[in-house]
């Protein structure tokens, strides 16, 4: 296990140690979460984008072409953005 420390801003901000950075695969302009568990135990996690959280939803996918991949591709973005409520 690595540790590393970040020291916060007086604007609630800190600087995610390189280490960290490069074992979470993020880089400029990434969104992380900061997920806090009933332990009081913080963890960091990338969020992944759209298609890669979509990724594996469209099981029919190759299956169907044209305006069923669409609708199919709406329906799925859809049901991920009601689940997010």
């Amino acid at each position: 296990m690595k540790t590393s420390t970040a020291t916060l801003t007086t604007k609630g901000q800190i600087t995610i140690p390189k280490v960290v950075r490069e074992s979470l695969n993020v880089t400029t302009g990434d969104a992380v979460d900061f997920v806090v568990r009933n332990d009081g135990v913080v963890e960091l996690r990338r969020r992944q984008p759209l298609v890669d959280h979509l990724f594996g939803r469209l099981s029919s996918f190759d299956a169907v072409g044209g305006d069923e991949r669409a609708a199919a591709i709406d329906h799925a973005v859809e049901r991920d953005a009601a689940s997010r409520r």
